[in-house]
């Protein structure tokens, strides 16, 4: 070979830096999963995981294949669980659960494979049988949730981010999961009240996000509640509602939404209600409760509670007008 042969490896230098595609295609793949698994929020993604766990366990016991699945299999299993006694949209949410898994593996979700009318033909007379009313939780309400603010004693950090917490949640009408996702650069001060941003929720996916107003309130005082969490926890930025420790000490880490769910329940046993009737949920719930009840527009409640659709917010009027000027009332 001669001088600069391209075959001489005397020639070449020491090291020939050469783009490693396959560590390459998995760190790209593994950051395309974590943008699909973002897709759906932490708390579906936990009812997913644990509506596939009970199908993967249902087939293993059968000695059938859960991934792929075929729709035989998924419409008797979804028979099975109806025959169980669990709730016609629980199964509906096992089926999605399944085909988001499929999904993950690279696999047609059983529900868009050839045969799959089976499926839908035993899910319609699931529904049909079984009905799909929701068993709805209580509304914390202004009274309930005055009387649950009053339950929580002392001016300590803990006492005085419960307080807060329970009182943004409610008068913003928040998902527990949009409320331990607020950051204290979401809130501004404005002399009316506050305004918060809601950075991404269920009904916003794409992460555009919303202002909603909280007007300054004279009986759950939220603004007034909310300073004196932010005045004594200190925090200039991150997360605004922040988990303690078991002293109490202020950590750098958000609440989780399932804490949320446990304040509620607390501080409603706490107060001499039921706490099996109430969750997470009740903090919405309880603002469209009240606010249909002291005779707010459909269209004012949207503006805090951002659904899509009028449906549920007509449903909260319709409860809360149910006695008001009834047909019957001059004769019955």
């Amino acid at each position: 070979m001669g001088i600069g042969d391209p075959r001489d490896g005397d020639n070449l230098p020491a090291t020939v830096p050469q783009p490693v595609l396959p560590d390459i295609l998995h760190a790209e793949a593994g950051r395309a999963a974590d943008y699909a698994r973002a897709s759906r929020s932490a708390a579906t993604r936990r009812a997913y995981a644990s509506d596939w766990k009970i199908f993967t366990g249902w087939c293993e016991a059968r000695g059938l294949e859960s991934l792929p699945a075929t729709p035989p299999a998924v419409a008797t299993f979804l028979a099975s669980e109806a025959d169980t006694g669990t709730k016609a949209n629980t199964i509906g949410r096992r089926l999605a659960a399944i085909g988001y898994h499929h999904r993950q593996a690279g696999f047609d979700p059983p529900q868009e494979q050839p045969g799959s009318g089976v499926i839908r033909e035993v899910l319609a007379g699931i529904r049909s049988s079984m009905g799909t009313r929701k068993t709805r939780k209580k509304p914390a309400d202004a009274d309930a949730l005055r009387d649950m603010l009053q339950t929580i004693k002392g001016d300590d950090l803990r006492a005085l981010r419960d307080r807060a917490m329970l009182a943004i949640g409610m008068a913003a009408a928040l998902r527990r999961s949009e409320l331990v996702a607020l950051d204290v650069s979401d809130v501004e001060l404005p002399p009316e009240g506050l305004r918060l941003l809601i950075g991404r929720s269920k009904t916003d996916q794409a992460g555009e996000g919303t202002v909603i107003a909280i007007p300054e309130g004279r009986r759950i005082r939220p603004k007034a509640l909310l300073l004196e969490w932010m005045a004594s926890a200190g925090h200039k930025e991150g997360p605004l509602f922040r988990r303690l420790t078991r002293a109490g000490e202020l950590t750098s880490d958000p609440m989780s939404d399932r804490a949320v769910a446990r304040l509620v329940q607390r501080c409603a046993a706490d107060a001499g209600l039921d706490p099996s009737e109430f969750a997470g949920h009740s903090l919405r719930s309880g603002f469209l409760t009240e606010a249909a009840r002291q005779g707010a527009s459909i269209f004012k409640m949207r503006d805090v509670s951002r659904h899509k659709s009028v449906q549920v917010l007509s449903d909260y009027v319709r409860d809360a007008e149910l006695f008001r000027d009834h047909a019957g009332e001059r004769f019955l």
